[in-house]
């Protein structure tokens, strides 16, 4: 357990392979000879984190949990559930899960994030103890504008001030539950892209910025799987 409180690792893995351009979602596409969720479990396993969960697409549950789980020994999967229909129905169902095994933290991740550390996780657990919230992030490298529909720039933001957001998105449990419960009502689900934009919304949580990687890539195209793939073999993968 870490500290007095206890932690749940929700883990999306309901993702497809399009812009990979195969048919096997990408989270058990192999990168260096064993299936992309691995490394991501496997950070969570060898961290400080209590539980997982693991939330695939409907109907995927049962070879997940044989597959992977159970073929690679992770200890710490507590359950294998369905997601929903958009990644914010997913999340969900992995937080009300976490808040069934009494987590007083969770954290959402991307499956398809492969290259998440150990120091990432629990740099985060310890900043939502002390915040409240902990959404991993990494200065823009870029100066970003922002354009309005007809394709016109109409400000352009202090680069020191913007971020390229990441997970693991790190909440106190019962926070960001009452959040998701606040959007449901409000019906109000469109653009939702992250569980931060969730507290954003429709709580008071303030979203404190927690400092990700560069190499905590999201793998979505066969570039990524080349940098990915890469990156695990300098880790010695």
């Amino acid at each position: 357990m870490n500290g007095d409180l206890r932690s749940a690792a929700v883990i999306l893995c309901g993702g497809t392979g399009k812009r990979m351009g195969t048919n096997v979602p990408k989270q058990y596409m192999l990168l260096k000879g064993a299936p992309l969720v691995y490394y991501t479990l496997k950070a969570f396993e060898d961290s400080k984190t209590d539980d997982i969960i693991l939330v695939t697409g409907a109907g995927d549950e049962k070879r997940v949990r044989e597959e992977i789980v159970e073929a690679f020994g992770f200890k710490k999967v507590r359950a294998v559930i369905c997601g929903g229909a958009e990644r914010y129905d997913s999340s969900f169902e992995g937080i009300k899960k976490a808040a069934e095994l009494k987590a007083d933290i969770v954290m959402i991740h991307d499956g398809a994030r492969p290259l998440v550390t150990k120091d990432i996780i629990e740099r985060c657990l310890e900043d939502v103890k002390k915040f409240g919230s902990a959404v991993t992030a990494v200065a823009s490298k870029d100066t970003v504008k922002i354009r309005d529909k007809d394709g016109y720039v109409t400000d352009t933001p202090e680069r020191a001030s913007v971020v390229n957001v990441q997970t693991p998105q790190c909440f106190k449990t019962e926070l960001i539950l009452a959040a998701y419960g606040n959007m449901y009502k409000s019906r109000m689900t469109a653009g939702i892209t992250d569980d931060a934009m969730v507290a954003e919304r429709f709580s008071d949580i303030r979203v404190h910025i927690t400092e990700g990687s560069y190499e905590n890539i999201k793998v979505t195209t066969p570039e990524d799987r080349f940098t990915a793939e890469t990156l695990l073999g300098e880790r010695g993968f």
